[in-house]
């Protein structure tokens, strides 16, 4: 059992990597190519066409991402009042398993409605106007992050349910 826990743990320490290069690259790239929109417009009258389609794709993946990390290290906004200002740890755990509970069955939706999306949109084969990119591409983000959102609900539902069930 510790074995598969470590080759899981070992999988996500990866792909955890891999989204901070990806996230790390779009960010810089968003950033840079703001400024270079803006200063062509601004100072050399001439706008970049199309720049803005790709910046639109990469913050589409910059922040997907990043949801999912925040997700990861659980870091992502959270209004957890119960926690904060109540004693009972009783009443934090099932607080805890609640509001988990209420994640993972939204994440699932998010799945359904993500898949939807992305399956409709290669269907549709929609495509960006300048440089012809198809828009399943930013739409994708959305369907690998809310699979990435639903591995991490059920595995913070996991740990939630054990200290919530499981008596040490």
């Amino acid at each position: 059992m510790k074995a598969l826990v470590d080759l899981f743990a070992s999988i996500d320490n990866m792909i955890a990597l891999f989204m901070k290069i990806i996230v790390t690259v779009m960010g810089v790239f968003v950033s840079f190519a703001i400024v270079t929109g803006i200063v062509s417009r601004s100072l050399l009258g001439m706008p970049i066409f199309g720049l803005e389609e790709l910046v639109l794709m990469a913050a589409m993946w910059l922040y997907m991402l990043g949801a999912a990390l925040a997700s990861r290290e659980r870091s992502h906004l959270s209004a957890d009042f119960i926690q904060a200002f109540c004693k009972n740890e009783t009443i934090k755990t099932v607080s805890s398993f609640t509001a988990t509970t209420l994640s993972l069955l939204l994440a699932v939706l998010f799945v359904v409605w993500s898949y939807s999306l992305f399956s409709w949109g290669i269907e549709r084969g929609q495509r960006t106007p300048v440089f012809g990119l198809p828009q399943y591409i930013s739409q994708a983000s959305l369907f690998v992050a809310s699979i990435l959102l639903l591995i991490y609900a059920l595995r913070d539902f996991a740990n939630d349910a054990a200290h919530l069930f499981i008596k040490k």
